[in-house]
């Protein structure tokens, strides 16, 4: 996962904005593409939602969401035995564990993407309704884990395999900015800052097994990130689902 906002947040955090009459299309449409050339949307006709039986435009899918009643748009990433942000059916969880993300609305469709290239089709399936985490919970625990995670690494010496995680570990503090539709609180845009930072620090901490690492010491140095990426992937579902946002 890079260190940029990933898909399912992008659409969550904007469809919903989009939903909700926030912003307007272009703005959607330029916020979820990102780097991306095109996005569509696959399999709503088969859900009984109309439009073609082929793939529909991004907006398209999106209009055909808000026609059903749809007012929100929630991320799930989901790992083998933590399938957070998701609640079934297992047809729908699959797709979703296969790609690493999914979206989830409000009226039991649930998108997949799926990337050739720079072309993203959100895949549709029957969704249901989720367990989250809580937002409070979620940024306590990744708190928590960036802690015992920096701490543990220390341990195991990180800056003389990866000089560079231990220089993130030590400025935890500097986070690159999120930019963030109206609606989404700040506790939320400051959580998901958090988490794509924490996601990053496995993703650079795992790159390779450095100079000179013992088998030993890349598992232990793997067994010191679990926590760290299972707590940056519940903070990243609970910053981007608008069921648990706190009001205001």
């Amino acid at each position: 996962m890079s260190l940029h906002l990933p898909a399912s947040a992008r659409l969550a955090w904007w469809g919903t904005a989009w939903l909700r009459g926030h912003v307007v299309t272009d703005l959607v449409v330029d916020a979820v593409l990102g780097e991306d050339v095109t996005h569509a949307v696959a399999g709503l006709h088969a859900l009984g939602l109309g439009g073609p039986e082929g793939t529909d435009t991004l907006v398209g899918g999106l209009a055909r969401l808000r026609a059903e009643g749809a007012q929100t748009i929630g991320a799930a990433y989901p790992a083998e035995g933590d399938p957070v942000g998701l609640g079934g059916p297992a047809d729908f969880n699959a797709a979703a564990l296969e790609a690493g993300e999914a979206v989830v609305t409000d009226v039991g469709v649930g998108l997949v993407p799926v990337a050739v290239g720079p072309a993203t089709t959100w895949v549709a399936h029957p969704a249901r309704r989720r367990q989250l985490p809580d937002v409070g919970e979620a940024d306590r625990a990744l708190r928590r884990e960036l802690l015992e995670t920096a701490s543990s690494l220390a341990e195991l010496d990180v800056a003389r395999w990866r000089p560079e995680v231990a220089d993130l570990l030590m400025n935890l503090r500097h986070r690159a900015p999120l930019t963030a539709p109206p609606g989404v609180p700040q506790r939320c845009v400051d959580l998901a800052e958090r988490a794509i930072q924490a996601l990053g620090i496995v993703d650079a901490a795992l790159e390779d097994d450095g100079a000179a690492i013992t088998a030993h010491e890349a598992r232990a140095r793997r067994e010191a990130l679990v926590g760290l990426e299972r707590a940056g992937r519940r903070a990243l579902v609970a910053a981007c689902s608008p069921e648990v946002w706190p009001p205001g």
